[in-house]
């Protein structure tokens, strides 16, 4: 049977791969069309397995919200350039809507989620899973959701900020304004603080930071009741630098987060921030050696 340029551009059209893959499929499909799309998504997932390996510490946040609730998600890919990708992008707000619409309690089951019927993808997937490995499929990368939040916003307001797409904040607070929502979202993108108040520090961070004072403060040869005295200093000054309501005010340092917060007359309730990679194994690529290894290949 003939393969039309037509058919090639439906294929192509309907599953995203590449010209070549489409008419090979059709090919060995006798040029039937559902017969070739159910082929190449069985190699798309070979794909994906044969791709799960290799790091993916680039990508990209998304943030989505409806009345009820608002989302961040993080999905990764292996370099930058795909992660500027407008297929990427288009993923990344896939995903976000898809959890947003399901509120799904963790990433277990997230692959299974149902794309909404109001989100139409051209390739026709209907899973987070299908769409993924078409994905891979698509652009030769290996592409990963690495996490999510959710976070109701029945108990107050919620401001979102996104850094570009490299970082991304929720911040739920009592009640202020949009503009004070927008402000607490950006210092939190800028500050990187890793609670909201000192009573919310994780308990084994302040145990090492503890540890590590103490040994610096016994090599000073001071009497103990004064290096006790460091030892307390020291601490109360990492839970200013690292605590929301601790940390001096990107836009007015002269007053805490805190106190900005009394003034308005509200709390802050939750808050999320992700950036992209953060705690992942970087890809580092040295072209030179590639080329060698290849080379005496």
């Amino acid at each position: 049977m003939t393969i039309s340029t037509a058919m090639i551009k439906e294929l192509r059209e309907r599953t995203g791969a590449g010209m070549m893959d489409c008419k090979k499929a059709l090919q060995e499909t006798g040029g039937d069309l559902e017969l070739a799309i159910e082929e190449l998504r069985k190699k798309g997932a070979a794909a994906a397995a044969k791709r799960a390996g290799r790091i993916a510490a680039e990508g990209a946040i998304a943030c989505l919200s409806d009345d009820s609730h608002s989302v961040l998600v993080e999905v990764n890919c292996e370099t930058d350039f795909v992660a500027k990708d407008d297929s990427f992008r288009a993923f990344c707000n896939i995903v976000a809507d898809s959890i947003l619409h399901a509120l799904p309690e963790g990433n277990a089951d997230l692959g299974a989620l149902r794309i909404s019927d109001a989100v139409s993808t051209p390739e026709g997937f209907r899973t987070i899973e299908d769409a993924r490995q078409g994905l891979i499929t698509k652009i030769g990368e290996n592409i990963s959701v690495r996490r999510f939040a959710l976070m109701p916003s029945g108990q107050g307001v919620v401001g979102q900020y996104l850094h570009g797409s490299r970082i991304g904040v929720l911040v739920n607070l009592s009640g202020g304004s949009d503009a004070l929502k927008l402000d607490i979202a950006m210092h939190i993108a800028a500050s990187r603080p890793l609670c909201i108040s000192a009573q919310d520090m994780d308990a084994q961070v302040l145990e090492r930071e503890r540890g590590i004072y103490e040994s610096q403060a016994a090599e000073s040869g001071k009497p103990p009741a004064i290096v006790e005295k460091m030892v307390e200093g020291r601490i109360r000054k990492f839970l200013a630098e690292n605590t929301l309501l601790g940390q001096p005010f990107v836009k007015n340092p002269d007053i805490t987060v805190g106190e900005l917060v009394k003034s308005e007359g509200v709390s802050v309730l939750a808050m999320e921030r992700f950036e992209v990679g953060e705690g992942l194994e970087k890809r580092s690529d040295d072209f030179v050696a590639e080329v060698m290894s290849q080379a005496a290949g």
